[in-house]
């Protein structure tokens, strides 16, 4: 078996295009993959040097196989595995920043993509931008943007900036928070001027499940590839990206053009808006429910009829109706979501899922909750994922080993909490934590009543029962009244 390496592998020289900030496992198979792709296909010639956005991270074992890996795609009817060339460095700030700022300073650099997850884009007061490097991910923008304008000038080298976190508005957050770092630090006008005209900050949002390095299989991969890779990934081979901005846009980054399933839009809220509600809002309900069930994978928990008929009935009878968009259209994005939950090639892990669950559940599912009250129209599906995931976090479910992966106050909150002989009043309580929650729930009448109710039949019959019981009769509502 060949280890990986330019001795063993021949590697295309490319000039550094893209300034990536993330190296982890959904970039290398999603970002990184797709640029691989479309140099392949000729429309496009660009490298990418990987920076570690935090001080500890995998630029060294990069570095290691010349910043080479093997990506497994599989689907239902496709199976691909595609040696990814397009890294050319790998690069650690905190151990090499003159090389950091040569890729930064250069004249071949184009763009700047990210995924520093949900908690990269956030506005740290008083974080010092002239650190080497700075601490938070919008502050390294502000500075490595500052020292790009002050070599270049206002005549141009602007940056196209490409962001993947998953939150809402993420190019849009990170340039508001640039010029946030630049006023608060008194940088010149003219700089201020360049980052609103000459750099150009889009939205995304990314969809493609990856599930990282596959233990399980990984001596059969290496021997099929005959390469001893340590840094496979695995993911489904279903992949969109849209991205703000409008077809100019497209012009720098033609992915599209290599028969990528990469979209360019204008305004990507609406496309989001559905997508979140129905793929992850499904994931983050069925998590809470189907690990209460023994279940440990999205296709396990698929796999039994009362978990299926749940999601499918909630997707069906409460998601779609809150979504304003033509109904076979949404019927069809739908259909197509749910079939990726069947995909036996994947082991897409509930807990892994479940982690941070509390956030989740309110960007994911509430929405669908408020968007159907506003509708004069009940959700009482979503409402049962959030009372399974309050007895989920109590520590009283029936996933006995199970311990939340959240904010630790959270957690302990909702722990020490529990009552088993006021259930209402915990409900209460932890609806009514705005320290957990950013929406007010007590503004949707019956809510708190309901959950409480929920709870209540989950402890008393158990998971199946409930579920059972949901399904059929939906007979415990306290009221006719909406939400």
């Amino acid at each position: 078996m060949k280890e990986l390496n330019k001795q063993t592998v021949e590697k295309p020289a490319l000039p550094v295009r893209i300034l990536q900030f993330g190296e982890g496992n959904f970039l290398r198979a999603f970002v990184d993959w797709q640029i691989h792709k479309a140099n392949d296909a000729g429309v496009m010639n660009h490298g990418i040097a990987v920076v570690q956005p935090i001080e500890k991270g995998m630029a060294g074992a990069l570095k290691a196989q010349d910043c080479m890996y093997h990506v497994v795609l599989e689907g239902f009817n496709a199976r691909e595995i595609t040696l990814v060339k397009s890294i050319v460095d790998a690069i650690n700030p905190y151990e090499d920043y003159t090389a950091y700022e040569n890729i930064f300073l250069s004249n071949d650099l184009e763009m700047i993509i990210s995924n520093t997850t949900e908690a990269g884009i956030r506005y740290e007061e008083g974080d010092d931008i002239t650190a080497l490097p700075p601490e938070s991910y919008p502050a390294k923008i502000t500075a490595l943007l500052y020292k790009r304008w002050k070599k270049f000038g206002s005549s141009g080298k602007g940056l196209l900036i490409i962001c993947c976190e998953l939150i809402e508005d993420n190019g849009s957050t990170l340039r508001r928070y640039v010029l946030k770092h630049a006023e608060r630090n008194n940088l010149e006008a003219g700089f201020i001027d360049w980052v609103k005209d000459a750099c150009h900050f889009c939205d995304s949002l990314v969809d493609r499940i990856v599930t990282g390095f596959p233990h399980d299989e990984i001596d059969a991969i290496k021997a099929e590839t005959g390469f001893n890779d340590n840094l496979v990934v695995k993911g489904e081979y279903f992949h969109v990206w849209a991205i703000g901005g409008g077809a100019n846009t497209g012009d720098k980054l033609p992915l599209d053009k290599a028969g990528l399933n990469v979209l360019f839009m204008e305004d990507i809220r609406p496309f989001r808006a559905k997508k979140v509600k129905i793929l992850n809002g499904s994931h983050t309900a069925m998590a809470a429910i189907a690990l209460q069930m023994g279940c440990v994978t999205v296709r396990e928990a698929f796999g039994v009829p009362d978990v299926e008929r749940f999601i499918r009935t909630m997707v069906n009878t409460e998601i779609l109706p809150s979504i304003d968009e033509d109904a076979e259209e949404l019927r069809q994005f739908a259909g197509k979501i749910l079939e990726r939950f069947y995909n036996p090639s994947l082991k897409h892990y509930l807990k892994d899922i479940s982690l941070n669950s509390l956030s989740k559940w309110e960007a994911r599912c509430y929405p669908t909750l408020f968007d159907n009250y506003l509708k004069g129209r009940k959700s009482p599906h979503i409402t049962f994922s959030f009372a399974a995931l309050l007895l989920l976090y109590s520590g009283r479910s029936a996933s006995k080993e199970f311990f939340p992966g959240d904010t630790p106050e959270s957690v302990e909150f909702i722990r020490a909490g529990f009552d088993i002989l006021n259930i209402g009043g915990w409900v209460k309580a932890v609806c009514d934590n705005r320290r957990i929650w950013q929406e007010e729930f007590s503004m949707l009448p019956f809510f708190a009543e309901e959950v409480t109710r929920y709870v209540e039949m989950i402890l008393d019959r158990g998971m199946k029962e409930s579920l059972y019981i949901l399904s059929n009769t939906l007979s415990i509502s306290p009221s006719n009244d909406p939400l």
